[in-house]
């Protein structure tokens, strides 16, 4: 099941996606929220007549960073003995359609598709075998990074956690099977990444697993799960999307900051 969160008449709302195709897509809008159990209302409305919000609103967004081998190589860096991990604000996080600001701080921003897990329940050392348990679903997600920040102050807080500097959406799937999903960038609609899940040094439940010894995650709360190689530079005016498989498409533009 796809799961949007959308306004409507200055009403916030959740909803079950059905249909295909962009003229043929409805929300069926669900009453309460959708981590525990829910019924559709069978109210239904046309997505053309929403406007998407970000998917889940998280208390924290943990990303990993270089979990992908050729990702890690192309930035000069060795892979990680353990997953490294590092946290976006809820600040930054934006929804389809939104603009990415470019901040005025950096001169090298760059695009980072992933594939983002999103927790359905409270949860703190999940065993791997209680892994899908704790998953709600899946969504798209951009990593959007100062490069030239990250490299000069070497704490990412900053190059990483800046206002609107983490895309979402544009809803999560309930049912995937993220083992082995491709993962694309494309900017102005050129193909700048193109890697599958299954190329990941350490999986979903790793990373679970991992997150959860240290900290309680809390539902809404997302897991960026790193970027397969060939990231590269967005400027001002450029239109980034990410679409996975299995998933859908996550488009966001790049403008200045005002």
């Amino acid at each position: 099941m796809r799961i949007a969160r959308f306004s409507i008449d200055g009403n916030v709302a959740f909803g079950a996606v059905e249909g295909e195709g962009p003229d043929g897509l409805v929300l069926d809008i669900i009453k309460g929220i959708p981590y525990t159990d829910f019924e559709l209302s069978g109210t239904k409305v046309p997505l053309s007549k929403v406007r998407l919000l970000p998917p889940v609103l998280p208390n924290k967004v943990v990303a990993v960073g270089r979990n992908y081998a050729e990702h890690a190589a192309e930035l000069g860096n060795e892979v990680p003995e353990a997953p490294l991990t590092f946290f976006k604000p809820t600040t930054s996080v934006i929804g389809p359609g939104d603009a990415i600001e470019y901040p005025s701080f950096s001169e090298e921003l760059h695009y980072e598709a992933e594939l983002a897990v999103v927790i359905g329940r409270m949860c703190r050392e999940v065993p791997r075998e209680r892994v899908k348990d704790v998953v709600f679903g899946y969504t798209c997600a951009n990593d959007v990074t100062a490069r030239d920040v990250q490299k000069r102050e070497k704490q990412w807080a900053r190059a990483k956690g800046f206002d609107t500097s983490c895309p979402l959406g544009p809803w999560v799937e309930t049912d995937l099977d993220p083992a082995d999903v491709t993962i694309q960038c494309t900017v102005n609609g050129e193909q700048r990444q193109l890697g599958r899940t299954s190329d990941m040094i350490r999986s979903i439940e790793d990373l679970v697993v991992h997150i959860s010894e240290a900290m309680t995650l809390l539902p809404g709360d997302v897991i960026l799960t790193g970027t397969p190689a060939g990231v590269g530079p967005l400027n001002v005016g450029d239109e980034v999307a990410v679409t996975i498989e299995g998933i859908g498409t996550l488009t966001n533009k790049v403008i200045k900051r005002g």
